[in-house]
Formats: C-alpha cells, structure tokens, sequence
C-alpha cells in the first residue's frame, strides 16, 4: 500500500471587461504603476516589500509542509532514506522561491532608498516649497 497525498487544483479562467483575465474586478497585490509622484514610487515600493515579505514567509512555511508531506509517500526502490531524500530535492526548489521573494522585498526596499538618494535635490525642492506659511506674528509695538 501507497501513501498519495491529495491534490487539488482549481482553475478560474474569468473574462471581463475588455477581455482581461478577471476584468475591472481582477485584483493584484500591487498599485498600479503610475510614478506620478514621490508619494506614489514610496507607495509602490514599500507595498512591493510589505508583498514580497509576506510571500517569503507563506512561501518558506509550504516548502516545510510539503518536504514534511512528501517524506511519508515511501520510496518506490525502498531505498534507506530515499523519501526524505526526493522530499528534501522538491522542497529545496520551494525554499529557493521564498529565498527570492524575501530578495524581491529587499530590492524594493533598495529601490526606494535609491530613488531618495538619486532625486534628493527635486524632492527638497519641491518639500521645501510645500512648507505651510508661518503664523502672522503679532506685533505688540504697533498699536
């Protein structure tokens, strides 16, 4: 007797509007890229990090689950080990895609630190015009 672990797969082939996979209602994880503004490269960026952390966590986690999984289904030669072995083989991919996503997460962290650096001058410029007026200050001599 052999242990064959469950599989599911779900496929969702949804056409919208304009024949977009998912149309006007399909979500992403990211702001639309639209570097209009300081504000909007920040917001691209840290939402690409917060993402990419989020995915390396979830990510490394499914790759311990799976290695944990696969290790039961027994070998098919009835090697010593061998399913530890073809389980760690497959895991190991899983982890080398978390690996990227947490990279992913620190370049995006990079690119902004980068931005601020490389466009320091335009974005004081622009900050320091933005600064509220001071109050009117009252002149007790003046009466």
């Amino acid at each position: 007797s052999s242990f064959v672990p469950p599989v599911n797969v779900t496929v969702n082939n949804n056409k919208g509007a304009a024949g977009r996979p998912g149309g006007a209602s399909s979500q992403s994880l990211l702001p639309s890229p639209e570097f209009t503004s300081p504000a909007q490269v920040r917001n691209y960026c840290n939402t690409l990090r917060a993402a990419g952390v989020t995915l390396s966590i979830e990510v490394a986690m499914a790759a311990e689950i799976l290695q944990s999984v696969l290790a039961a289904v027994p070998d098919p030669e009835g090697r010593a080990f061998g399913s530890r072995i073809r389980a760690q083989k497959v895991a190991r991919k899983m982890r080398k895609s978390a690996d990227a996503l947490r990279d992913a997460a620190k370049n995006a962290a990079a690119a902004y630190a980068s931005f601020q650096q490389e466009y320091e001058e335009e974005i004081n410029r622009v900050r320091h015009r933005a600064r509220k007026p001071q109050q009117p200050v009252m002149n007790w001599a003046q009466q």
